[in-house]
């Protein structure tokens, strides 16, 4: 119900309507915006703005005003990984905390969005995020809703928790092999491995050593098995990954025990992509363009693989909705399509 109280009496209650202020030759603005908390220390603003009396909002003992509403379903949904911005203009932001694997639970989402006057929004889920990065808000559409609505969602957030999270990488010891009889040899300098190396950095984990070898399969069986051996807990093999008769790496990783989950991947550029288990240490094999490009399969695939997800075949076929890469002149990546469409 809306009623006209005077300013004076209207701390604690709730503005219905926006207020303007004037400033002639300087400012047209908003004062006060609608769903507005009126604090003591706001009336002598409205009392300059010529409002002694003010429109304001009873709320009903059943009923919740938009920030509550907003902070309350925000905390029922947030998992690890994430901080709570203050409510602003009757919506919460969940902030990523730390550098980690985007988790969304999209079932419970949809069902969430689907309870009427609340609306939850989020970036793709199980995609890299920094620290700092907002990835998702939440609000009520009126400035109150039926306490009933809250409380439904209050339930559906705690029997689906979290329904948002941020999972941390594991900082991962990471051996690498990178093949090529024209590297191996000094004949071309190794440009694969600084890029590789840095990808490693970024996400927490480093490359402990890395071994050249030439277009050998039985060199390249070796050096995987050499850095398993010295504690690599994934091995990335470069180079050597197309069809041509001299590329022996996915021989070369099928050799040294590889349990192949696929090879080949519905991503451009990614394509010739590989990845198997020797026990439970990752070998993947990873195609040239990731030296080229800042977004391949290796964005998609190695940040799960850190965050502890299970990297399946059907995740791999799924990643063809989205897998294209439209080469943009000015790459935004992640702020685009790429790999999310699944």
């Amino acid at each position: 119900m809306r009623n006209s109280i005077s300013v004076h009496d209207a701390v604690g209650r709730v503005l219905c309507h926006d207020i303007t202020r004037i400033v002639p030759g300087k400012y047209k603005g908003r004062a006060f915006k609608k769903g507005h908390i009126i604090t003591e220390d706001d009336i002598p603003l409205f009392l300059d703005l010529g409002k002694e009396h003010v429109y304001v909002l009873d709320l009903l003992p059943e009923s919740v005003h938009e920030d509550d509403a907003a902070g309350r379903i925000a905390k029922a949904a947030a998992g690890s990984g994430l901080k709570l911005s203050e409510p602003s203009e009757g919506r919460v932001d969940m902030i990523a905390e730390i550098t980690g694997l985007l988790k969304i639970n999209i079932e419970a989402l949809t069902r969430l969005n689907s309870i009427g006057e609340i609306v939850f929004a989020t970036l793709h889920s199980d995609h890299l995020v920094t620290a700092g990065r907002p990835v998702a808000g939440t609000r009520i559409i009126p400035l109150v809703i039926e306490e009933k609505k809250i409380l439904a969602a209050e339930a559906l957030c705690g029997d689906n928790f979290p329904l948002i999270q941020v999972r941390p990488f594991r900082s991962c010891r990471v051996g690498m092999v990178t093949t090529g009889s024209e590297i191996a040899q000094g004949r071309i300098q190794d440009k694969f491995g600084p890029v590789v190396k840095e990808k490693f950095r970024e996400l927490g984990s480093r490359v402990i050593r890395q071994i050249l070898t030439s277009d050998d399969r039985t060199m390249t069986v070796e050096a995987i098995r050499s850095l398993i051996a010295e504690g690599a807990e994934m091995v990335v093999v470069t180079g050597g990954m197309s069809v041509d008769p001299d590329d022996q790496t996915p021989a070369s990783i099928r050799a040294a025990g590889g349990d192949v989950v696929i090879y080949g991947a519905p991503a451009f550029p990614g394509a010739m992509f590989m990845l198997a288990y020797i026990g439970d240490v990752p070998v993947i094999g990873l195609p040239g363009c990731v030296m080229y490009f800042k977004a391949t399969i290796f964005e998609l695939v190695i940040p799960r693989i850190l965050a502890g997800e299970t990297v399946t075949r059907e995740y791999i076929a799924r990643l063809g909705h989205g897998g294209f890469c439209s080469g943009c002149p000015e790459c935004r990546y992640p702020l685009c399509g790429f790999g999310k469409g699944h």
